[in-house]
């Protein structure tokens, strides 16, 4: 496939050098020339020096032949205005945008366009490692109605096959244990040390906690 990127930092330069080596087609654009220095002499793609909002610059990167559109400057305005540019007007609908501003993020994820909140995600993965035993979400939905939580097995549920978890607000979807996941499934019995991943309504999160926290009711 075609990719458009606008944005050539540490993220663009690596992303374009990613796909290319997947066998994609990638166009890579940025203010400045001296950008592109970052892509090595070996890169096969495109590089266009031009503003990424501007649609005389993404068509010449290809945009209207694009199945995806990646805008990863440095600045949140500049990177929603591009993301809306390939949405709205060249009908792109594989787009992401880079944003600082954890709030906005999540405004425009609403609006259906996909975003990557580089402070959220990178803090949240620090507290991860700082309070390994702290709640965590792992994946929210653009609507912002549905999460993928992370929760460890709590004890009153060791020895109790895995698909329980699910009997109260949320779905099981996987355990992970030494560090390696897998689907849940009635062969699986959950063990001391288990990690569970569960999909559940993001008002039910208190719910669920509390659900686990009571372990499981006999059968």
């Amino acid at each position: 496939m075609h990719v458009v990127i606008v944005g050539c930092g540490r993220v663009g330069s690596t992303l374009a050098r990613e796909l290319c080596a997947l066998g994609n087609t990638v166009a890579v654009v940025d203010r400045k020339a001296d950008a592109f220095l970052r892509l090595g002499d070996d890169f096969a793609g495109q590089t266009i020096v031009g503003i990424g909002f501007d649609p005389d610059v993404l068509m010449a990167a290809g945009i209207e032949k694009a199945s995806a559109l990646a805008a990863v400057t440095n600045g949140d305005n500049s990177n929603i205005m591009i993301a809306r540019v390939g949405r709205e007007r060249f009908g792109i609908e594989r787009v992401v945008a880079r944003i600082y501003d954890p709030k906005r993020s999540e405004i425009y994820e609403r609006l259906g366009i996909a975003t990557v909140a580089t402070v959220k995600w990178t803090a949240e993965r620090i507290m991860r490692r700082i309070v390994p035993e702290s709640p965590a979400v792992e994946w929210t939905d653009p609507s912002a109605e549905l999460v993928l939580v992370e929760r460890a097995v709590p004890a009153s549920w060791v020895g109790v096959r895995s698909p329980r978890l699910g009997d109260g607000p949320s779905r099981v979807v996987g355990v992970r244990r030494y560090g390696k996941a897998m689907l849940s499934s009635p062969d699986v019995l959950l063990q001391e040390g288990d990690v569970a991943y569960l999909a559940v309504a993001n008002a039910n999160i208190a719910a669920l906690d509390e659900f686990l926290a009571k372990g499981p009711v006999e059968e």
